[in-house]
């Protein structure tokens, strides 16, 4: 009952922006889908004319629909940025298949006798396909209408990555930061609209095609295309645009934080921080929130503002491992702990830099790291067990595993599976809970905010204590989850705002209050 009444409460205290993220998400999935009918549509018939196109249509129009979504969305931020129109783009795409598909088979399966009967008659055949064959293929070319709405739908979450809106920017959130009710937020009306406009367009499927003018349905499709264009996000034009990542927005050490402590008030966009930094490098976004020791800072000369009044908490990156592992395993602490020291930020900036600009592998980057710091050994023969290293989904998260990997090896008869990008926290810290893997690298600011969300007077306490939160978090871990953090590995990935040094240096804005002033007064 209690997370029942949660949940309402979360839902009433973000109605405003659940609404609007509703709305965007109507907008991406009717614009798509009433381009894809505009053009599948008679791409299908065209087909049914020439059947020897069949084959290559169809078998093309399959590919597009085998591409991975994120993939396809990487694929077209290139060419369209970020925003609305790589995930309308994308989402078009995917409609396309069933519609054309079905529209074809409808055509293809009425009676011929029922068009020679048309033909005896004197009709043209402009006349038999729009009131003999397009009347009877009907049910079945709106069944491919259907499906390519809750297609659209599902895929359209994955435009919040890309800071085109819509439902996927709770679901993200939550995933991020462990709020099922944000999950849920943004996972429920997602099913609910799939579900309304399935049944809306199953009393379209109904309907006598004889009896209605074709113009009465072309029309309504151009109205609704039109008016959906209104439901997109908008930026307002002159204003400082930030990017900032779902799990930042929802973040007390993030946005959330920024909006108590500096007063911030910046328009935003939720954006994945795979695309962030190259964003704000083409001048798309103004500021973003990124990370200290990541390498694209370097790449596309970012410059961190100074957190001047103290937000961020302390992000010391270290082994989480579970208890019952190093029972069982005891020389695995010791091994582990071999890697505390050797890296400081600096250090962790320019491993990330190999792999995030240069694009070396990770494997490489660990191995050469390994071998020029002189504790890389040979790898055992294996016979004592597997160890399981989980990683989230980012270079840095990447480089560690493979450098715990390479020390398992050299130092200990255990074997090394790697679980790597495996998501935000939520997904990572669940699957260390629930025995799927045996240890990832977390960060202390993470655990304490994060996962163990201490009140209020225990973050002002802590604020800004390397050691404290440190022991904080030690001591939290064991006694909820009989989880062990070993020994902190050197280097400190902060959150950090960012812009690009020639803006930040031409606007004189050199930390978080200089930002909040320069908005202030514009």
């Amino acid at each position: 009952m209690d997370q029942t009444q949660s949940f309402w409460q979360f839902v009433i205290q973000q109605s405003d922006k659940l609404w609007s993220q509703t709305w965007a998400h109507i907008g991406l999935t009717l614009i798509s889908l009433v381009i894809a009918i505009l053009i599948a549509v008679p791409v299908g018939i065209l087909i049914t004319r020439k059947q020897k196109l069949s084959g290559i249509v169809l078998g093309f129009a399959g590919i597009l629909q085998t591409i991975p979504s994120i993939a396809l969305l990487g694929v077209l931020i290139p060419f369209l940025g970020i925003g609305p129109k790589p995930a309308i783009l994308a989402l078009f795409l995917y409609a396309l298949l069933p519609i054309i598909r079905n529209t074809y088979t409808g055509i293809m399966e009425v009676n011929p006798a029922v068009v020679d009967a048309a033909k005896g008659m004197g009709m043209s055949r402009w006349q038999i396909l729009m009131k003999v064959e397009l009347p009877l293929a009907f049910p079945v070319l709106m069944a491919g209408i259907r499906t390519a709405t809750v297609i659209n739908v599902g895929v359209a979450t994955l435009a919040a990555y890309i800071a085109a809106g819509g439902l996927g920017e709770f679901i993200f959130g939550g995933i991020a930061l462990n709020n099922s009710n944000m999950i849920l937020a943004g996972a429920i009306p997602a099913a609910l609209l799939a579900i309304l406009l399935d049944f809306l367009l199953s009393l379209v499927q109904k309907l006598n095609l004889k009896s209605i003018r074709i113009s009465y349905l072309v029309l309504p499709f151009i109205f609704i295309t039109l008016s959906s264009f209104y439901l997109l996000p908008t930026q307002i034009g002159g204003k400082m645009l930030g990017g900032f990542t779902p799990e930042f927005m929802g973040r007390e050490d993030g946005y959330l934080g920024l909006k108590k402590t500096y007063k911030l008030g910046i328009e935003t966009v939720v954006i994945s921080d795979a695309v962030m930094y190259k964003a704000a490098f083409e001048k798309k976004l103004d500021v973003i929130s990124g990370y200290s020791t990541d390498g694209r800072l370097k790449a596309y000369d970012l410059v961190i503002l100074k957190d001047d009044k103290h937000i961020f908490p302390p992000y010391y990156a270290a082994p989480v491992v579970r208890q019952e592992v190093l029972d069982q395993h005891p020389e695995l602490e010791g091994v582990l702990n071999l890697l505390s020291g050797f890296i400081n930020d600096s250090t962790m900036t320019a491993l990330n830099y190999k792999v995030d600009q240069l694009k070396e592998t990770p494997e490489k980057v660990a191995l050469d790291f390994a071998k020029a710091h002189h504790f890389y050994k040979p790898a055992r023969v294996p016979g004592k067990g597997t160890i399981r290293i989980g990683s989230k989904i980012f270079g840095e998260q990447y480089i560690l595993a493979q450098l715990y990997k390479i020390l398992i090896r050299g130092n200990t008869d255990l074997d090394v599976i790697t679980k790597t990008g495996l998501g935000g926290t939520k997904i990572c810290f669940d699957a260390l809970t629930n025995n799927q893997i045996d240890f990832y690298p977390e960060y202390t600011g993470t655990g304490f905010l994060v996962l163990l969300k201490p009140d209020r007077k225990t973050i002002n306490r802590l604020a800004g204590d390397v050691k404290g939160v440190y022991s904080y978090v030690s001591d939290g871990f064991k006694q909820q989850f009989n989880i062990k953090w070993l020994k902190p590995i050197g280097f400190n990935n902060a959150y950090a705002l960012m812009m690009r040094r020639e803006q930040a240096q031409s606007l004189q804005i050199e930390t978080i209050t200089d930002l909040t002033n320069h908005l202030n007064q514009n």
